[in-house]
Parts: C-alpha cells; sequence; structure tokens
C-alpha cells in the first residue's frame, strides 16, 4: 500500500536542503526518499562529495548527517512529475516556503526547474545560483536525477551537484 506521503527529513540550520518535486510511487510506497531503482539521486551526491559513501534509500535518515535534508514540494506521489498541475503547486507554496524558513538551510536544491518555475512564478529558470531567496535561504535549481530524466548524464548531475557543493563549502568559510 503507498503511504499517503513521504515523511521529510530535515532538521534545523542545514547546509542544504533538497527539494524534489514531489515522491515517485516506489519511493511513497517503501518509505524512503529516492527509492526507485532507476534513480541516481543517491549516486550523485556521493560522485558530487556530500557524502562519503553511497547512501542507499533505506538509510536516507543519514542524510542529516552531512548537513543535508530532504523534502518534496508537492506531497502527493505520482508516478511521473508531469501528472501534478499547476494549482498543486500553487496550493503548496505558502506552507513550503514557511517550511523553509522555519528550518534554515543555506542553500535550497530544488530537482529540476518545474517546480522552482512554479513557485517563483518564472518561466525562464536558469540552472545554478538563482538571483532571488527563498525562505530566507540562496536558492540552487538542479538537474532532477531521476532514471526518467534521461537530458542529463550521470557526469552531467555530478558536475552540477558538485557546483553546490563547493558553494556550499566556500559559504561555511565566510
Amino acid at each position: 500500500m503507498v503511504s499517503e506521503k513521504l515523511e521529510d527529513i530535515l532538521a534545523g540550520q542545514l547546509a542544504v536542503i533538497f527539494c524534489g518535486i514531489n515522491p515517485g510511487m516506489t519511493a511513497a510506497a517503501q518509505g524512503h526518499h529516492f527509492a526507485g531503482r532507476g534513480n541516481r539521486f543517491w549516486r550523485t551526491l556521493h560522485l558530487a562529495g556530500f557524502t562519503p559513501e553511497q547512501v542507499q534509500p533505506e538509510d536516507d535518515r543519514t542524510i542529516l548527517q552531512y548537513r543535508c535534508g530532504l523534502t518534496a514540494v508537492v506531497e502527493r506521489p505520482t508516478a511521473s512529475a508531469d501528472q501534478l498541475s499547476l494549482h498543486e503547486f500553487t496550493a503548496a507554496g505558502a506552507d513550503f516556503e514557511q517550511k523553509i524558513a522555519r528550518h534554515a538551510p543555506r542553500f535550497v536544491a530544488f530537482l529540476g526547474k518545474a517546480a522552482y518555475g512554479a513557485l517563483s512564478g518564472r518561466r525562464e529558470v536558469a540552472w545554478g545560483l538563482q538571483a532571488q531567496t527563498f525562505g530566507n535561504a540562496a536558492v540552487w535549481v538542479l538537474p532532477n536525477p531521476s532514471g526518467r530524466n534521461r537530458g542529463f548524464s550521470l557526469e552531467q548531475l555530478v558536475t552540477a551537484y558538485r557546483e553546490l557543493r563547493l558553494a556550499v563549502e566556500e559559504n561555511r568559510r565566510m
């Protein structure tokens, strides 16, 4: 049976909160973030240097040890993100921004342009650091690591995520 929602893995004062668009059906059914067989999130995170070893989805809570958290913009699980409506993003927006502000990460990283574009009202969203903050956190837009997103190779994902890791490290020194 699919759970109604996938629990956030959050704490205060994290370096980064990674924000998926919404949970996939496999992740919701298993109760673990990025649990889909083809999802490249955990591998990308490790290769980009966020974790010293590749975390398994069933150990997703260990991400807090690395000053990172996990959440989704829309709580409703779907087989693919294109099953979500613009209204669902809009309806989630204010509460989601308050959640980010309450946990006060240095960066909020949106995995894919769709969610950030809908929340910010911007049609054109660039990859990487954004000019605006969200919930008082710096915003970074990363390619979605879903196995369905074949527009990015693993190497390209790692490069993009590594840029964020380097920015986090630079920010920590300031």
